[in-house]
């Protein structure tokens, strides 16, 4: 069984993803309203502005109604491409994974547009499951965002 890993879902979305771009990049801290059943609150933790390579966040989050914490530094940014790369350094996650980088894309093409969520990931051990309830937990997430731009 192989320690490392990467697992990737798309989700299509009929709101604008130049919004859903903006909302990853700029305004995660208004996640906790659009999705607030998953996430309870993000803080700009380091770094003087949202989005910016190397500031760092905190996500308070319910994941398999558990409270979690995670701390993340953005990594990098590429605004042509809307990817967003984070590198997980802090909070319940690394209990179970030795190094974890999280990466999303929102592709805009027309009316329906394509959120994809990439984990590169390593485990502590073989005990450790592959991070499809994180995945899940993502996907769900990011529908509350999209029914949420809808109703706007």
């Amino acid at each position: 069984m192989a320690l490392s890993g990467i697992q990737t879902k798309q989700i299509m979305v009929k709101s604008d993803g130049d919004v859903m771009y903006e909302i990853f990049r700029y305004r995660p801290h208004h996640i906790a309203d659009m999705s607030p059943k998953y996430i309870k609150g993000v803080d700009l933790h380091d770094g003087h502005e949202w989005g910016t390579v190397g500031s760092i966040i905190t996500w308070t989050f319910l994941h398999e109604g558990k409270p979690k914490v995670a701390k993340e530094k953005f990594e990098a940014v590429d605004d042509e491409k809307k990817s967003l790369c984070y590198k997980v350094i802090g909070g319940d996650i690394l209990e179970a994974y030795k190094t974890f980088l999280i990466t999303v894309h929102v592709d805009t093409n027309g009316e329906e547009n394509v959120v994809t969520w990439t984990f590169n990931y390593e485990k502590l051990n073989e005990s450790v499951p592959n991070p499809d309830s994180l995945m899940d937990f993502l996907v769900s997430m990011t529908k509350d965002i999209e029914t949420h731009l809808l109703k706007d």
